[in-house]
């Protein structure tokens, strides 16, 4: 079988995942593997595309090989898909599939977003391998990447592919018109706008019109079309050590001094390819010079989105995701799928209110999975994540549970008293009091503070 592999990392030869590629060829002599190192050569493919359309003619399968980046797949990859659907390639029928490198952190949605993608070009997609970046050095990860070729191969000789059926898309050709006047402003707040609005993105500039004009407090406009990016992340690490990018364009200093200074944030991007125009991802993966350190945490954050975004449950997972894995606080999603003027409204509305009350929500399992992924990998790590390192030790992110001594000596304890077969027929029934006791506890505790009866923030309750 003639196989394509579309190497996305910027790391060419050197990335981890064209490795498990690499594995499989000298595995499988029978098949014929043919590589585009995509993610290295994006500024060439932007100039001529010819290579790229004759090896998709060549290709019966074509797998998509990439680092997670930052949720989905890297810039590079992502810019090349811009490019398949901008020159029209032909690949209707043809098999894909993808294979990825990662610690799994929210791989599930690079996979979706290449998924999607691949319907988009109208090829029987068949589910990919998604690997930690250490199986291919033990026996175990190799048995797997076996294990998944051998069905791949299996799968296609059998014509056994996922079928897609999308959902009833929102047919919206309505242009949305600026309709707010301007209110007048308040002073005290920050509030940035970044998005990557094109110049004839006639509805988002509108809502961002709009937006400004009925928020209450000042707002300022980034549009990171318009910043001199050198290049997208290479995933070289230095950032890890020094926490400053090795690209010179001064990316580091705009991050840190026009956007995360600010009190909010909010997004402003229409929808392209799932997400949208890699302008985005780029500005996305240049911020590992942060590393995996939660900067802003407890920020508000609002996002602003043309298209259809109601059909775009992976977008929707990416979007939540984000703001649970920051510690952010997300005030609102306005779409100009219904009512714009509306959902700008609210978005107004509930940004201000986050603003004035500094509200803040417990993380779900986005925020808690997320954040324990890179706790772990950064105290495996610290030797080389040096500036990540020290960021989780001065906030005290090392949770780790065997640390919490008492809790598991008294669960011992607990399980040991358990055992015993007269305490556990004297507890038979009575178990969920003994857990629920402490919380009664807090109950009575509470003395609400008249004229506040609603009250559940700090000065509105007294403790006895």
């Amino acid at each position: 079988m003639n196989i394509l592999v579309l190497n996305g990392s910027p790391k060419g030869k050197n990335s981890i995942t064209l490795h498990t590629v690499l594995f499989l060829e000298r595995i499988y002599p029978e098949h014929h593997f043919r590589i585009l190192q995509v993610g290295q050569r994006i500024k060439q493919y932007e100039k001529d595309f010819e290579e790229v359309v004759q090896a998709f003619d060549w290709a019966e399968l074509i797998v998509f090989a990439y680092p997670v980046y930052t949720f989905i797949a890297p810039y590079q990859l992502h810019r090349f898909i811009e490019l398949m659907k901008e020159h029209r390639v032909r690949l209707q029928g043809k098999f894909a599939t993808q294979i990825s490198t990662s610690k799994h952190f929210y791989d599930v949605t690079a996979h979706k977003f290449i998924e999607e993608n691949c319907y988009d070009f109208g090829m029987k997609y068949l589910q990919g391998l998604s690997a930690d970046m250490d199986d291919l050095l033990e026996t175990r990860g190799q048995k797997q990447a076996e294990s998944f070729f051998d069905e791949l191969m299996f799968n296609i000789e059998n014509s056994i592919y996922r079928l897609h059926i999308r959902p009833d898309r929102i047919e919206n050709d309505i242009i949305y018109k600026a309709t707010f006047s301007e209110t007048p402003k308040m002073s005290g707040k920050d509030v940035v706008i970044v998005t990557n609005c094109a110049d004839n993105d006639e509805n988002l500039q509108n809502m961002i019109v709009d937006f400004r004009a009925i928020f209450p407090y000042h707002t300022r406009e980034i549009n990171l079309r318009k910043f001199p990016f050198s290049g997208g992340c290479l995933g070289c690490f230095g950032c890890a050590i020094s926490a400053k990018c090795i690209y010179k364009d001064g990316f580091d200093d705009f991050l840190r001094q026009e956007i995360q200074t600010a009190d909010a944030i909010v997004y402003a991007f229409s929808i392209e390819n799932h997400y949208t125009h890699s302008s985005f991802k780029l500005y996305d993966d240049r911020q590992f010079c942060n590393g995996h350190r939660p900067v802003t945490t407890g920020m508000p954050i609002g996002y602003i989105i043309s298209g259809d975004y109601l059909s775009e449950a992976n977008l929707q997972t990416i979007i939540e995701a984000r703001c649970e894995v920051g510690g952010h606080y997300l005030s609102g999603i306005a779409t100009d799928e219904d009512d714009a003027a509306c959902a700008i409204m609210r978005l107004s509305k509930s940004l201000s209110y986050a603003l004035e009350h500094n509200p803040s929500r417990p993380p779900n399992f986005y925020g808690v999975g997320g954040t324990k992924i890179f706790r772990d990998l950064i105290y495996l790590m610290q030797g080389i994540m040096k500036a990540d390192h020290k960021f989780y030790k001065r906030h005290n992110l090392y949770d780790f549970p065997q640390k919490q001594k008492l809790k598991i000596l008294k669960m011992q304890l607990i399980g040991v008293l358990m055992s015993i077969p007269w305490m556990r027929k004297k507890m038979n029934g009575r178990m969920n009091d003994f857990i629920v006791s402490p919380y009664k506890k807090v109950i009575e505790a509470v003395v609400p503070v008249r004229g506040h009866p609603k009250g559940a923030r700090e000065g509105h309750l007294k403790i006895r």
